[in-house]
Parts: C-alpha cells; sequence; structure tokens
C-alpha cells in the first residue's frame, strides 16, 4: 500500500470538553470519542447512541459507526473484540493509511500516546491549539463571540441594578432585607447570563482586598465604600463560544485614592485599545496600558508573599476557551487580521482596592472591531 503522505492526526475526546475537537466537529458530545484527521478528511467514530445525531450535525467528512469500527479493527489486528479499545482503534487506522508518524494534540491520554509508541509508532505532539485556524475567528464565530457578550453584559446590567437597589446599613449592603454577599450576586449574575442562553461559571464578584486577587471568586458580605470587581465569562450553550466582560462598581461614596485608580485603569484601557491593530505586537498593546500606570505613579513590585499593581497581561485570545491563544502581554507576537483578544488592564492595591475594566475586540487591518458594549457608571450613590 501507498504510504500516506499527509499527516494522519487523532484526537481522543469528549468535544463537550475539548475546545479542538469541537471546532473539528461542531457537536456537542459528552463521552471521549475518536476523531481522525487526514489532509481536509475528517472522520468521526462513534457509538449507536451518537451515530444519528453525529451524522447529521456535524462538520465531519464521514461519520463511522463506533461497532463496525471495531470488528474491522479486530480482524486486520488480529485481536480479540474485547481488547479492541481506542488506542487499537487508532493503531488500525494507521496500518489502512499505512502510517508510521501520527500527530496529537497536547493534551491527548497519555495512556494511548503510551500504547502507539508501544506499537512501533512514532507519535509527534502537534501545535497549540491542535487548529491553528482557531485563532483566525470568521464572521460567525465574532457573532458568536459577540452573543456571549450581550449576556455578560447582562449579567453586569443585572448587578448594577441591584447594586442600586441596596441599602447601606453600617458596614454592610442589604438587599430586600437581607446582607448582600458575593455569593448572591454571582447567583444573580448567572441567572441572567442563563436567560440569554449562555452559561456561566466561577462568575468573580470580588470586593474590598478579594478584589486585589485577580482570580479570587469572591465570598461573604460586600461593604460600602469598596471597590467590587465582577468578572462574567459565560458559555453560549448553543455554539459553545464565550463572552468576557469585567466592570468595577463602588457601592457607596469613593474617596480620591479610588477615583484615581478607576480613573487610570479607564485610561490605560482605552491607551491599549488605540494601539491595537494587526502588524503590532500584543507587547505594544500591553506597554501602552503599562505605560499609563507609571506616568500616574502607580507602581507594580513585590509587596510581602504577593504583588500589587499592574499584575498580569493586558489581555488574552476569547473563543471556544476563556483563555486562548494569543496573549496580549510581554513578549507577545504580531497580532493578526481576524483574532479575537480581550483588552482588561488593572490595578491592585489592598490599601484602595481592585480595579479592572475587560472589553472583547477583533483585530483588524486598521484597528479593532469591538464585540462588547456595555456602558456603565461605576459609581452608585
Amino acid at each position: 500500500m501507498k504510504r500516506q503522505t499527509s499527516p494522519l492526526r487523532f484526537l481522543y475526546a469528549a468535544s463537550e470538553q475539548s475546545a479542538d475537537i469541537f471546532y473539528l466537529s461542531g457537536v456537542f458530545v459528552p463521552d471521549p470519542f475518536l476523531a481522525v484527521v487526514v489532509g481536509r478528511k475528517s472522520i468521526g467514530v462513534v457509538s449507536r447512541l451518537e451515530y444519528g445525531r453525529v451524522k447529521a450535525q456535524s462538520k465531519f467528512t464521514d461519520v463511522l459507526l463506533l461497532e463496525t469500527v471495531r470488528e474491522d479493527a479486530a480482524l486486520v489486528l488480529r485481536l480479540p473484540i474485547a481488547e479492541v479499545g481506542p488506542a487499537e482503534l487508532m493503531r488500525y487506522f494507521a496500518k489502512q493509511l499505512n502510517a508510521r508518524t501520527v500527530e496529537v494534540p497536547a493534551d491527548f491520554p497519555a495512556q494511548y500516546y503510551a500504547s502507539l509508541q508501544a506499537a512501533g509508532l512514532k507519535v509527534a505532539i502537534g501545535s497549540q491549539p491542535f487548529f491553528p485556524a482557531r485563532e483566525l475567528k470568521s464572521d460567525i464565530e465574532a457573532a458568536a463571540i459577540r452573543e456571549g457578550n450581550a449576556a455578560s453584559a447582562a449579567g453586569i446590567r443585572a448587578a448594577a441594578q441591584v447594586l442600586k437597589e441596596a441599602e447601606i446599613v453600617g458596614k454592610r449592603l442589604k438587599y430586600r432585607g437581607r446582607t448582600l454577599t458575593s455569593e448572591r450576586l454571582r447567583c444573580m449574575i448567572d441567572q441572567a447570563c442563563l436567560e440569554k442562553g449562555a452559561i456561566a461559571q466561577h462568575t468573580i464578584v470580588a470586593g474590598g482586598a478579594q478584589a486585589c486577587d485577580p482570580h479570587e471568586g469572591g465570598r461573604g458580605p460586600l461593604r460600602p465604600n469598596e471597590l467590587i470587581i465582577i468578572d462574567v465569562f459565560p458559555r453560549v450553550s448553543a455554539t459553545g463560544y464565550h463572552g468576557d466582560m469585567t466592570r468595577t462598581f463602588l457601592k457607596g461614596r469613593a474617596d480620591e485614592g479610588q477615583r484615581a485608580l478607576v480613573a487610570a485603569v479607564r485610561q490605560a484601557q482605552q491607551a491599549a485599545l488605540d494601539k491595537v491593530k494587526a502588524g503590532t505586537t500584543g507587547a505594544v498593546v500591553h506597554r501602552a496600558a503599562n505605560d499609563v500606570f507609571e506616568s500616574k505613579g502607580f507602581v507594580t513590585a513585590r509587596r510581602g508573599d504577593g504583588f500589587v499593581g499592574f499584575i498580569h497581561s493586558t489581555g488574552h485570545g476569547l473563543g471556544l476557551e476563556v483563555h486562548e491563544s494569543p496573549r496580549v502581554s510581554i513578549g507577545a507576537p504580531r497580532l493578526r487580521k481576524g483574532q479575537v483578544i480581550t483588552i482588561e488592564p488593572g490595578l491592585y492595591y489592598p490599601e484602595i482596592g481592585g480595579c479592572r475594566i475587560e472589553d472583547v475586540v477583533r483585530v483588524t487591518k486598521d484597528g479593532a472591531e469591538m464585540l462588547s458594549k456595555s456602558p456603565y457608571r461605576w459609581e452608585i450613590k
């Protein structure tokens, strides 16, 4: 048999969890299954449970019935059918295509990687993401991300309304007679996203000192006159694409330090947005935000067991994953037309509070197309 010239590529995962296999298939499958890619041809191997739906709804070139392929593999490999598992199915395809080298993604199951090597195949680790085209979003993908951001905005609006209606009682906020906590506000934000067809997980509602840890989810009572970071990044159920939006609020009256902090973050975000366009490096965008902070005396430094100031990158790619390529940070490469990125500078000082403002854009030839929109008043009396 003539040796296969196109690389033989295997994925084995549930498309409910794996962005790469969902990107390839376009259909949600809750259990792991085998996908085979040869040149421009893609094959899904699924059980009877999923066969009809995947055949009707997926983007695969061909869909094969797992039970039939297992029988064929048992004959070709001369194995009892009970011993034909995922690794043996891959060996079967490699044998049929006369392939000695196969390519798998970085998160490929280690047990099958080892089995393929033990069978004499050379196993190469592919790029991350496995399909580099994921970085460049089509108009359809951009619309899906815009829908995700509409859900994020709904969550932000719900939070703003609750804070507007909340009462200041001593050192706590009360909403409809009960203490307003991070957990309670998070539930209301997530519900607003759900009503827009998106599922929010790990929504950040962090106030006071908690807001100075960027990935702290937030817990306990929310307090007046403290900055509250709200970061909402839901996944649209129908498409799998995410939104991602962050706003910073304060219920009560801000002091001069808090106002200066928020003003600096707003200015830094605009400076970074102004630099976004195809051909500009992510590092240039990051420096634009950092230069604003430094010009206003906001220093990034180590303090005790942590750090204060601008302690993270300016942004990241967004799509089927909340955090994906490219990065917008020191050393980041040139931006390309079609990439979707967040722009989210922030400042964090426990004695003042934390502030982060985040929006999503698609890189264009001459600038940035805004995919998120949620104007707001951050200081709520």
